[in-house]
């Protein structure tokens, strides 16, 4: 069984969606042996909350029900996942001080999988509706790659 973990800052908008589509992923996919994930957030503000209501429309809207409390990134998340991905690169940086050095080459930037480029995944927290779909999109084309590289292809830049 391989792991994957999404990270942003608060854990209820960008590693939520991510952790959606990696979700419908593994389950129309007939993948739920191989494969699991989860999210989490650098900061620890919105522990124990569900994700931002519009994270949770727009996942509603693809018919994705997540079921999932905000949590903060534990050094035991080093151990339990074989890939972790950082949705900026602040986050990136962050995760790399606290991940030992054996552990930093478990850690990649997210959009690093994205066939359309690299860089940040934007925060839409403070935008519209419309900034949320644009994660859902890119979370979308993503996740088939996150996938084909844990399961040993090698779809990544």
């Amino acid at each position: 069984m391989k792991r994957v973990l999404f990270v942003c800052l608060g854990n209820i908008c960008r590693s939520p969606m991510a952790q959606g589509a990696m979700e419908h992923f593994i389950e129309t996919r007939g993948l739920k042996d191989k494969l699991t994930c989860d999210s989490a957030g650098t900061g620890s503000w919105h522990t124990g909350e569900l994700p931002d209501r519009r994270t949770l429309a727009t996942l509603r809207s693809k018919g994705i029900t997540l079921n999932h409390r905000a949590r903060t990134l534990s050094p035991r998340d080093f151990q339990q996942f074989d890939l972790i991905l950082t949705v900026d690169r602040d986050i990136h940086r962050q995760v790399l001080r606290e991940a030992s050095e054996s552990d930093r080459k478990k850690v990649r930037m997210y959009r690093d999988f994205d066939p359309a480029g690299a860089g940040d995944l934007e925060d839409p927290y403070y935008g519209t509706q419309a900034d949320f779909e644009e994660v859902w999109r890119i979370c979308e084309r993503t996740t088939p790659a996150i996938a084909d590289y844990l399961l040993g292809g090698s779809n990544v830049k």
